[in-house]
């Protein structure tokens, strides 16, 4: 989890530095939490659609020996919109695995700056995966593919949700090496 700010006795000394209220960062961690809230509910309802397409796929196999070509297809751009778009609200909420073997052997100054690497690197990873998830997009859509399916939808749909959370998660990773003092929220 890249180590979230210690709330726990064994570093009450270090409190992270209050969240500017005005700003272009504030701003843009206000904006980008209600983007995120607003993904995670679109991608709950998408993952409900997603359990009863393939629901009434077995269903229809098996009732009504009936074959639905497009069910597999539909699930899965569901699964990778749910899944790619709420990569951001996970990175918000600092909820991404992570070995935390270091966090409690290291000085709090020294995992600071671990942590600020680590998301530093997160950034170029995130940022060549969104590069080339919109080249991919744009490729699919100028050329027109499509899936190799009797339904054959586009392929820019899928590649297009995943440039989109991935682009998502780069603005996340931004806005956290900008404003360092950003927490993992209180439950």
């Amino acid at each position: 989890m890249h180590a979230p700010w210690p709330d726990g006795p064994h570093h009450p000394q270090q409190h992270p530095p209050a969240l500017p209220q005005r700003g272009l960062i504030a701003a843009l961690t206000r904006a980008l939490a209600l983007c995120n809230a607003a993904i995670v509910v679109l991608a709950a309802i998408a993952l409900i659609a997603a359990c009863g397409i393939l629901s009434f796929s077995v269903l229809s196999r098996s009732l009504w020996h009936s074959a639905t070509y497009w069910q597999d297809e539909a699930a899965v751009f569901l699964l990778v919109g749910a899944t790619f778009l709420t990569a951001a609200y996970v990175q918000q909420q600092r909820g991404h695995i992570g070995i935390e073997a270091l966090v409690g052997l290291l000085p709090p100054g020294v995992d600071r700056i671990r942590r600020r690497l680590v998301d530093l690197a997160s950034l170029a990873f995130c940022g060549f995966f969104a590069w080339k998830s919109w080249t991919l997009t744009h490729e699919a859509y100028v050329d027109g593919q499509v899936s190799n399916s009797m339904w054959s939808p586009p392929l820019a749909i899928p590649y297009a949700l995943m440039a989109a959370g991935m682009t998502l998660l780069c603005l996340q990773l931004v806005v956290q090496l900008l404003a360092p003092g950003l927490r993992k929220p209180q439950r």
